[in-house]
């Protein structure tokens, strides 16, 4: 009669946290890093190996279990990296076209080639000769716009990629503690499940940031890599490494800084830090286009205006003061009559000088140059969002499987709570049974 009782009374317990573990499940419904749990029961066995009983010991819980898969996990690690580089790198790609629209380079270049020929048909008109060093002040102006916007934007950059690393390096932390948590926890419990969950999500947002490569030891402990498996660690069970951002000019470098004091770069090829590095490079490179492009614009002009003779008969100063900067670039004429529109000998009315000038404009391009930057900075950014819309309904794939494989569904969590009431109810029934059961032979006379 005790073996009833006492399989009754297992059935009670077992049920009982069958029922608390579906309940769990049900409140953690809309909670996406919750991963779906059951309460794994098996027979009780004898200690001896026999049992002389023809019947069974009851049922016991063997410990809780999560319904996640490893691979799905990753799926979404890796899914989530490719977009979120995409996603940064598109951003920086905007910025770079907002500043070579936002300056009106292109046009006030073209202004000022189209006032140097409107001058060349009347050179000696005091108006066209302040229009064309008005249009160069205008197109000075716009290299300076569109080089701040470019440095603005490299600025921006820098403070985002810190603030980026800063939130890697507290996450890294929060790992390690989760990682110290797990291997105190009990093996199969609701608290070692729940420690669980906060690694795979935190493992989640770090893929988010940069490129990581993850390996789950038997106790569930996580060692993080930043990019592939040969990269430096990030987080292993004992301790957590340091990530620092550092860039010169378009050489954007991330370094790990173990905690013994040795820095190992790290290259990922995912993750919003990924995007940023080569946000960082684009700019770099099209800054320095400019100001190749400023740079040959004040040479060219500046070697025709030595070459002719202005208004005076003066031979021709130069144009634009001498810079490499774009930020720079400025008119060194105060006075319309210092353009030189004549060539030397000319005389007042030869327009010789003006002539060249418009030839140089054909044979340097640099209208196109400048068009070239505009264009393929677009071609680039339409490239990156069509990938971008692509990995974003890959990883909208990776998280409904995952979802669908380890997430909580209602109905199906429903079922198990009718099933698991009426097992504990029945078991509390053969507890009854057992007790009347006794006391009828206890009341045998």
């Amino acid at each position: 009669m005790s073996d009833l009782l006492s399989i009754g009374a297992s059935g009670v317990r077992a049920y009982q946290t069958a029922l608390t573990t579906t309940s769990e499940n049900i409140a953690n419904a809309g909670n996406a890093s919750y991963v779906r749990r059951s309460a794994t029961i098996r027979e009780v066995q004898t200690s001896n190996g026999w049992n002389s009983s023809l019947n069974g010991m009851g049922a016991v819980v063997d410990g809780i279990a999560r319904n996640s898969s490893p691979y799905l996990e990753a799926s979404v690690r890796s899914a989530s990296s490719d977009a979120k580089k995409t996603e940064a790198s598109t951003v920086w790609l905007e910025r770079i076209e907002g500043a070579m629209t936002g300056g009106a380079l292109s046009t006030n270049l073209t202004g000022f080639f189209a006032a140097s020929t409107a001058l060349q048909a009347e050179p000696t008109s005091s108006a066209l000769r302040a229009g064309m060093l008005g249009s160069a002040a205008t197109l000075a102006d716009s290299f300076k716009v569109t080089a701040k916007a470019l440095d603005d934007g490299m600025a921006e950059l820098d403070t985002k990629a810190q603030q980026t690393v800063g939130e890697l390096n507290r996450l890294s932390q929060a790992l390690l503690k989760v990682n110290q948590g797990i291997v105190k926890s009990q093996p199969g419990s609701a608290a070692a499940a729940g420690l669980a969950d906060q690694r795979d999500d935190l493992l989640q947002q770090m893929s988010a940031l940069t490129e990581v490569n993850v390996q789950v030891d038997d106790f569930g402990r996580a060692t993080v890599r930043a990019g592939a498996s040969n990269g430096p660690v990030l987080v292993d069970p004992k301790e957590a490494s340091e990530m620092s951002y550092a860039r010169t000019g378009g050489n954007a470098v991330l370094n790990v800084l173990k905690p013994s004091g040795v820095a190992v770069q790290a290259n990922p090829e995912g993750g919003a830090l990924a995007g940023m590095i080569e946000g960082a490079q684009r700019i770099a490179a099209t800054r320095d286009q400019l100001g190749a492009i400023a740079t040959d614009l004040t040479t060219s002009v500046n070697d025709l205006q030595k070459q002719g003779q202005d208004l005076t008969g003066a031979q021709g100063k130069p144009f634009f003061a001498n810079t490499s900067d774009p930020a720079d670039f400025s008119v060194a004429l105060t006075d319309g009559s210092q353009i030189a529109a004549a060539k030397t000998g000319g005389g007042v009315r030869d327009s010789s000088n003006l002539a060249a000038l418009a030839a140089l404009r054909t044979g340097n391009q640099f209208e196109s140059k400048v068009q070239a930057l505009t264009t393929d900075n677009a071609a680039t950014l339409k490239q990156r969002r069509l990938v971008g819309d692509a990995q974003t309904a890959i990883y909208d794939g990776a998280v409904t499987a995952r979802s669908e494989a380890s997430g909580v569904n209602l109905d199906s969590e429903a079922v198990d709570l009718v099933r698991f009431q009426q097992a504990y109810q029945a078991s509390s029934r053969v507890i009854q049974v057992a007790r009347e059961t006794f006391q009828s032979i206890l009341e045998i006379r």
